[in-house]
């Protein structure tokens, strides 16, 4: 053997010893490398839900989840909230660096130029009902993308890799705003190449034609802010998605339309959505305290959604940052919604009952995301649609880095397999 650190696997059903090597990233715990396992033991891993499993190599994003660290190619989120962009992140994510003045206006000028979609995808969106779930749309939009440009995407080739790529940045809030027009039953709205990125796709949602949009800057700018911080988050089920269908060499468009449908669960990108049905269901300030408590019960299935996260388990950075945004939209805009009190009261009750602090089980980003969506006039069956926008600079960062990785394989999870054993077909009539 090697100087290499190595993990000693004793097999007592025969007696036998073998040694794993031991990987070592920048950051975070060392992984057993467990790739010839099968050929050496004769044995697979069992890891339900790859809670302790890491299925690639990334540079892209890290977390440390005791120490609530999220950091992008090596940023703290914290400074790239308060001193960058959505598209300035969106482009550190996809390059590693983050881009000089003339590299920026060079992608943003790109982006503003790849943003119209094609008039026959609009005859498409109208093949839905008005009232389908605007996720569903999305993800056969995005899928549709693949028929419209087959023939100028090969994903060998990284000047169409970063075109596709470009798209999808560009494209993304002009389908997402065309399908809930859609839904409203109103006219779309093209994109207009004079605003930027986070204004125009708030036009297309909301402007009239019979009068302009008077936007508060501090609506765009809390929008801004939710996109960077949903912008990526390491390999979560929807980024795994991405990879697991893109390692079959799947095209762009079709993997992250796989990777929206990951997004839409209610355990991940609609947890921002389950909040703000919850908070109907609690109805007024005068209930919360009740709700408080059947959380607090354990014989009581209830549980408050939006409190607590499976990978920070201290607090969320991304909360603490949107946290203030969110209480400054409610106090600019001056939103007068009796939801919004619910949500106050039951942020209030949390951060000071000891049974949550004890747990830490703040309230999370999904908490935040779904009050400011609903500050903004956003409806709540389009706040996954919100988190799939963010999530597209990400996902389509993982794919590029995928196909530039040397040596990277198609997806294969192993399983344990519990059914019948070997048994022989039996005719009908004898059954």
């Amino acid at each position: 053997m090697s100087d290499a650190k190595t993990v000693k696997l004793v097999d007592e059903s025969n007696a036998t010893q073998s040694e794993l090597p031991l990987i070592s990233g920048t950051l975070g715990p060392a992984c057993v490398d467990i790739g010839t396992l099968y050929k050496d033991t004769g044995h697979f891993t069992y890891d339900p839900g790859y809670g302790s499993t890491a299925s690639t190599k990334s540079a892209i994003t890290y977390i440390d989840g005791d120490k609530g660290v999220l950091l992008y190619r090596g940023y703290p989120i914290e400074q790239l909230a308060e001193k960058s962009n959505f598209l300035e992140t969106s482009y550190l994510l996809l390059n590693g660096e983050l881009p000089n003045k003339t590299q920026f206006e060079a992608f943003e000028h790109d982006i503003t130029h790849h943003t119209m979609i094609p008039e026959s995808l609009t005859s498409f969106l109208n093949g839905f009902h008005r009232n389908a779930h605007p996720m569903a749309m999305l993800a056969g939009s995005i899928a549709s993308l693949s028929a419209f440009y087959h023939d100028e995407l090969n994903v060998d080739d990284p000047a169409d890799r970063k075109l596709a790529a470009i798209r999808l940045i560009a494209k993304m809030p002009t389908i997402a705003a065309a399908i809930h027009r859609y839904s409203v039953d109103r006219q779309q709205r093209y994109p207009r190449n004079n605003l930027e990125y986070v204004t125009r796709f708030l036009h297309m949602m909301f402007e009239v034609p019979s009068e302009p949009l008077e936007l508060n800057p501090v609506a765009a700018k809390a929008l801004d802010l939710l996109f960077i911080l949903h912008a990526d988050h390491e390999q979560n089920a929807s980024t795994s998605t991405v990879r697991l269908v893109g390692s079959t060499g799947a095209n762009p468009y079709a993997s992250i339309a796989a990777g929206i449908t990951a997004l839409w669960g209610p355990a991940h990108g609609g947890a921002n959505e389950a909040v703000l049905k919850q908070l109907e269901e609690i109805g007024s300030p005068d209930n919360v305290e009740t709700a408080v408590k059947r959380a607090k019960d354990k014989n009581d299935s209830f549980r408050l959604m939006g409190f607590g996260h499976r990978v920070y388990k201290n607090f969320d950075p991304r909360a603490k940052i949107i946290r203030e945004m969110c209480h400054k939209v409610l106090n600019e805009l001056g939103v007068k919604d009796p939801l919004l009190d619910v949500a106050l009261k039951l942020e209030e009750a949390a951060l000071k009952d000891e049974y949550f602090v004890e747990r830490k089980l703040y309230p999370n980003v999904d908490f935040y995301s779904g009050l400011i969506y609903k500050a903004l006039g956003i409806p709540t069956e389009m706040f996954t649609v919100m988190f799939a926008i963010a999530r597209t600079s990400g996902w389509i960062a993982h794919w590029i880095e995928q196909h530039e990785t040397p040596g990277s394989r198609i997806g294969r999870p192993r399983q344990i397999y519990t059914g019948a054993d070997v048994r022989d077909y039996t005719a009908a009539d004898k059954r």
